[in-house]
């Protein structure tokens, strides 16, 4: 077992290693311009993916608002039980996203989605209804990359398609996202480049 142990940590630090410090990089930025410019944020997730979105969704509009003087308006679509569940028996499970999307998105605003394998049915649904009604759309996915990939306006492919190493991989990056403001509250400030 010390020996299993070992070697899954080991392969968490190749896959954590690998990951494009750039593309973090794109993604703090895109927050960045979402809490300027007062746009809503969506994430989305299934299973493991669920639980680091909404997550993530919490540090960053706790957290990372108390940080920076100024809300995050963010929020994970996978919260509100009831509201899911009314969706997927009077419709269909794919519609548990695109569901609350219609009520609450506007144009600009940015969906995240968090996926393992990228080709969630609910995902790819709120995808495209995302990119058809005019949002910025972000896919952190694993190697499989997915459907998801070809959709979003841009990605981020964490380099395993083992679920718990993508989904430690997708929760780090997610708090590299939050405590980049966090700990860097003047990123809150408008360049004036």
């Amino acid at each position: 077992m010390k020996d299993w142990i070992q070697n899954y940590s080991l392969e968490f630090f190749k896959v954590t290693n690998s990951i494009s410090v750039e593309k973090v990089g794109t993604i703090i930025e895109i927050l960045r311009n979402c809490l300027i410019e007062d746009r809503q944020i969506f994430v989305v997730g299934n299973g493991g993916s669920a639980s680091n979105a909404s997550h993530f969704a919490t540090d960053l509009s706790k957290g990372g608002s108390d940080a920076v003087g100024k809300r995050f308006k963010c929020m994970s679509l996978n919260d509100n039980v009831s509201w899911m569940t009314a969706l997927a028996n009077d419709y269909d499970y794919d519609e548990i996203f695109v569901g609350q999307l219609r009520n609450l998105a506007n144009p600009q605003d940015l969906l995240i989605a968090l996926s393992v394998s990228g080709d969630s049915p609910n995902v790819v649904k709120a995808m495209n209804w995302a990119k058809e009604n005019g949002l910025s759309t972000f896919a952190l996915t694993g190697a499989r990359r997915g459907k998801i990939t070809e959709i979003a306006d841009d990605c981020l492919v964490i380099n395993s398609d083992h679920y718990g190493r993508v989904e430690d991989a997708q929760m780090m990056i997610c708090h590299i996202l939050c405590y980049a403001f966090m700990e860097n509250p003047e990123m809150a400030s408008p360049r004036s480049d």
